[in-house]
């Protein structure tokens, strides 16, 4: 893969038999052989160094170096304007200077807009659309924004170069509960709580906040350098998408999609609204457990994950009824005992009543073959219709009386008795059980494994409590879009995201988007409160909704004929996924028929985290097949979740949230800590994230740049479920941005002021093996980039620019162009691989562009630009593709061929420690082979570190005494002279461990060969991996026994 701490052993093949040696495992295990060398010559440098020193064991004194600290990099190109490159490149790679005044450039230039034909229309390479997830407008970008980013920019880059169309939407979203929770926490930091300043003061406030972290948001998206066509941001509460949000509301209720209804909801008292199914998580207990839960006293602790069963007296008799709960403060709110119909135990109690021992209530006693199973615990059970969701269907059935126990901020009310009014919940649930032991009626607490709702807001505990709100019925809108999944208009990837699609979907509940807020879209609905009349406002009779008052009044009127009425509009707001539900078409102006709307919808895709695809993507299908009848998007990606290097969630309290900000600039621990106070965090927590952030980044986060933090997030998507990031990954991509803009210098060095490019790059015909090679290289990159973004694989598309660059444009061309560029070199060569040179740097800075924005369009604005092309950024020129003319597949096999001797000779040489004057001898026994060799010495010379000649030969008699030696292919030997530099004896019990192993290792393969069914049941691929590892072995066994031989000879 792209990150060259990775190394991967090739696997072993079916049949028993050994692997055979890819050629990609040939190079892994050739860079292993030289780093093992490499380490025994420092080792070897060391001791020597450690012999040397004086024996009176003074030291000598070293000039300490003294390194100039550079003076901050200052961005003195006013904003919008093009960078002056016309100084010198700088002596070394400086992120923040490389990155600076692109951004602002490009879009002044307008290269973010949709590039439409002269007559406005949609090129005919094709459109491509993403709108952009909007981020909440709650605080900074975290990570996982940054992710997104970089995914999403990378594939409107790659296809606007691709030539296409291209509109990348910004937008945010005001995140109501989220955003209206911060702000209050922060009003009550001084004492002031919203009702203090009343709803419209309030929401001004929260406009403010909006405002100005819209702000913050927008620079962080700017410097994570997404081409966002920032004409056309959006935000969920702007007028026009307001006028969508209304729309939809009127017409889902005109169509009876959207209706009113006094059900249970899930009530989260410490934000004091209703949440959806969606925003309520399970926490699993085992049994047994305290807990701290918001509201209370940080020192209380309640008891969860057990059940207490308790006696009702049967009204008339001394009979006591036993019932459990998990949940005993309930029990003031029970109407009924349920037991089975066909229990023995119970007959005798049909039709009669329990009394409550703390009310006035007569509990009636009822029979239900559903909600109670005979077997688990007493066969009775308590129904508490108001407080929970079977015990509400028991309610139904049975038409029980639902008595409401609590008010909206946790407190008991009225209906408890004078004993628990005013009680909070779970101090009533302490008293409860004690009152319930004062009177003789506790039985007994057991530990019970359960799960509880958790506000995945606030971490509240909540409350099922009935509510009058507005509904959505999913069920009919959920099988149209079940329905077109099925016959292909929609794509989901990866393969478990599709599983859960359909899961979630064929299991949809009604969504209740109702939200007891003041920052949100207020509800266009209108109780009509007619005078005179006795009305239910639970009723969604009463009600009219309009898309404007005077379309409610016109409505209230023919509801109330001739009386008098007057109209009183919903408190409450809507759902924030309710808008967001409508993000790809109100953002292109839905439900107006606009240009963008007919021109840019559907969009091409949408890229979004898995974790929201129901909270979201799902909406958004919905949504849009039922107002557009079109799927808003053919295709959805869901990406990874980020998490830090020990797998944790992201969490502030944590201390692992990390800016990306931080990571583009760097920040010192001191800094990071000091960060902590800017949020909501009390003290104990601040601590807590201190000691995080010390442990992860204990010399701070270092400064890695946007394009190695874009390159490092793609690096890392592969199509997983989660994402463990390393900063040290990410520090480690900024080398390699110092190695593409170090290399780029050193090559522009060899592109002379004679320089210029030809008209086109295809090869003139005079081009060496290794410009042939370098250019197949090349064209299988862009091949398989392109596949691989086409595929959704970010991972491998990183993985082949990384390795391109790396292993064969710096480590191999650059390097063997030497002697080619040299005064003795002809024109002709000079020239041919110049324009390979100016080919390579070209076309492989086009690669990198959508992954690494800033970092190529500096480099590529100092190459020169060949004649008649005019285009004036990177973003903008043609995305690299398959090239049949740059197809030499032969020139590849015999270059590489080439290359592996020269790894060869390099391992040698390092590991009988020959630092100078390196003679290497290549025996080739076919003439092909010869000649091939010949050919290549030059470059052989100039990829071999101090190499003093090599020479080719064609048998033993041209090899002098005294070589270490390798077997390269079965007719291939690589020699390298060591007479004189070794010792002899080490060198010759190296050569029997070896002789040993590969003995053993052609008894092993021979023993395979020699099977019965060999030929039968071995696939032919594999027999003939296994004949050639066969005749390797051979010649390595013949060539071993030829050098312990030769090293006794010199011993003599």
């Amino acid at each position: 893969m792209a990150d060259p701490k990775v190394e991967a052993s090739p696997p072993a093949e079916a049949g028993g038999a050994p692997a055979p040696i890819t050629k990609s495992a040939e190079k892994k295990l050739a860079k292993k052989k030289e780093n093992e060398a490499r380490l025994a010559l420092k080792a070897a440098k060391a001791a020597k160094a450690a012999a040397a020193a004086p024996a009176d064991g003074e030291k000598k004194a070293k000039k300490e170096k003294v390194k100039e600290e550079e003076a901050p990099f200052v961005n003195t190109t006013p904003a919008g304007e093009k960078k002056d490159l016309s100084q010198p490149m700088a002596s070394g790679y400086n992120p923040i200077a490389v990155e600076a005044a692109w951004y602002d450039w490009w879009d002044a230039q307008g290269y973010f807009s949709p590039q439409l034909t002269e007559d406005g229309q949609i090129k005919p390479e094709g459109l491509f659309v993403i709108p952009s997830p909007p981020p909440n407008v709650t605080g900074s970008l975290h990570i996982g924004h940054a992710l997104t980013v970089a995914i999403q920019d990378c594939l409107v880059r790659w296809n606007r170069m691709l030539g296409k169309t291209t509109l990348f939407v910004p937008g945010f979203d005001h995140a109501g509960i989220s955003t209206q929770s911060v702000v209050e926490k922060r009003l009550l930091k001084t004492g002031v709580t919203r009702h203090d300043l009343g709803r419209e003061p309030f929401i001004e406030k929260v406009w403010e906040w909006k405002n100005d972290y819209q702000g913050r948001i927008t620079n962080q998206l700017r410097r994570l350098g997404g081409s966002y066509d920032w004409n056309r941001v959006a935000f969920t509460m702007d007028e026009r998408l307001s006028k969508a949000v209304i729309e939809t509301f009127c017409r889902l209720h005109e169509d009876g999609i959207i209706y009113r209804a006094n059900r249970l909801v899930n009530w989260c008292v410490k934000l004091n609204t209703t949440l959806s199914n969606l925003e309520v998580d399970q926490k699993q207990l085992e049994g047994r457990t305290l807990l701290n839960v918001p509201g209370y006293d940080i020192k209380e602790k309640f008891e969860f994950g057990v059940i207490t069963s308790f006696a009702y007296p049967i009204e008339g008799s001394d009979e006591k009824i036993i019932v459990a709960t998990t949940r005993p403060e309930t029990m003031l709110g029970d109407t009924a005992i349920a037991v089975h119909p066909q229990d023995p135990r119970y007959k005798h109690l049909h039709g009669k009543f329990a009394k409550h021992p703390f009310v006035d209530r007569r509990i009636p006693i009822i029979t239900d073959d559903i909600v109670v199973d005979m077997s688990f615990g007493t066969g009775a059970v308590k129904i508490t219709p108001a407080h929970d969701p079977n015990d509400y269907e028991v309610g139904m059935r049975h038409n029980l009386e639902f008595i409401n126990i609590l008010n909206d901020d946790g407190t008991f009310n009225d209906n408890v008795g004078e004993k628990f009014k005013g009680m909070k919940r779970f101090h009533a649930r302490v008293a409860v059980v004690q009152a319930l032991k004062d009177l003789g009626l506790y039985v007994e607490t057991k530990d019970n494994p359960m799960q509880i709702p958790i506000c995945s807001k606030s971490g509240d505990v909540i409350e099922p409590i009935l509510k009058p709100q507005w509904w959505v019925n999913c069920k009919p809108l959920a099988d149209e879009v079940l329905k077109r999944t099925r016959e292909g208009e929609l794509l989901i990837t990866p393969k478990p995201s599709e599983t859960e699609w359909y899961r979630w979907l064929e299991g949809i509940q009604d969504w209740c988007i109702s939200r007891q807020l003041w920052w949100g879209h207020r509800c266009p609905a209108y109780f009509v409160n007619i005078e005179g009349v006795e009305q239910d406002r639970n009723d969604g009779k009463n009600w009219v909704v309009g898309r404007t008052l005077e379309q409610a009044t016109e409505r209230a009127k023919k509801l109330a004929g001739d009386a008098k009425f007057t109209l009183e509009q919903d408190e409450d707001v809507l759902d924030t996924w309710f808008s967001s539900g409508l993000w790809p078409m109100s953002i292109m102006g839905w439900p107006e028929n606009t240009s963008d709307l007919q021109m840019f919808y559907p969009s091409s895709i949408l890229e979004t985290g898995w974790d929201i695809l129901f909270f979201w993507v799902a909406r958004m299908a919905l949504l849009g097949v039922k107002l557009t009848g079109k799927m808003p998007f053919p295709e959805v990606l869901c990406h990874a979740m980020i998490r830090d290097a020990h797998g944790r969630k992201m969490s502030k309290s944590l201390g692992n949230v990390i800016d990306p900000i931080d990571v583009i600039q760097g920040l010192d621990l001191e800094s990071l800590h000091a960060k902590l106070y800017e949020g909501n965090l009390d003290e104990r927590e601040v601590q807590k994230a201190k000691a995080g952030q010390k442990k992860d980044f204990p010399k701070g986060i270092p400064q890695c740049g946007t394009d190695a933090l874009r390159f490092a997030l793609c690096a890392y998507s592969g199509g997983g479920r989660d994402i463990n990031l390393e900063i040290l990954r990410v520090e480690g991509y900024r080398k390699f941005c110092n190695k593409i803009f170090n290399a780029t210098k050193f090559a522009m060095l060899k592109l002379d002021e004679k320089f210029v490019p030809e008209p086109t790059a295809k090869p003139t015909g005079n081009e060496s093996l290794v410009e042939k090679w370098i250019l197949h290289k090349l064209n299988l990159a862009a091949e398989e980039i392109n596949k691989q973004l086409a595929d959704r694989n970010f991972m491998n598309a990183t993985g082949a620019a990384y390795n391109f660059w790396l292993y064969e444009l710096c480590d191999v061309y650059i390097e063997a162009m030497k002697p080619m560029t040299d005064e003795s070199a002809s024109e002709t060569t000079r020239r041919s691989s110049q324009q390979t040179l100016y080919t390579c740097l070209d076309h492989g800075l086009r690669l990198l562009h959508p992954f690494m924005p800033f970092v190529t369009e500096e480099l590529w604005q100092r190459l020169p630009r060949r004649p008649n092309d005019s285009t004036p950024s990177i973003m903008l020129s043609k995305f690299p593709v398959f090239d049949k003319s740059f197809e030499f597949a032969q020139a590849e096999r015999d270059f590489d061929l080439v290359f592996s001797a020269i790894k060869s000779s390099r391992a040698l040489a390092a590991s009988y420690n020959i630092q100078q004057n390196l003679q290497v001898y290549i025996r080739a026994q076919s003439d092909t082979e010869a000649a091939l060799f010949q050919s290549q010495v030059p470059t052989f010379v100039a990829l071999t570190k101090n190499c003093k000649s090599v020479a080719v030969v064609r048998d033993m008699s041209g090899i002098p005494a005294g070589c270490g030696s390798e077997v390269l292919t079965p007719t291939i030997f690589v020699h390298v002279l060591v007479r004189g530099q070794v010792d002899l004896d080490a060198e010759i019990v190296k050569c029997e461990k070896k002789l040993a192993l590969a003995q053993m290792n052609l008894s092993k393969i021979v023993k395979i060969e020699s099977q019965g069914d060999y030929e039968l049941t071995v696939p032919a691929n594999v027999r003939l991996a296994n004949e050639e590892k066969r005749k390797t072995l051979e010649a390595d066994i013949q060539l071993l026994e030829h050098s312990i031989d030769m090293f006794k000879q010199l011993k003599e």
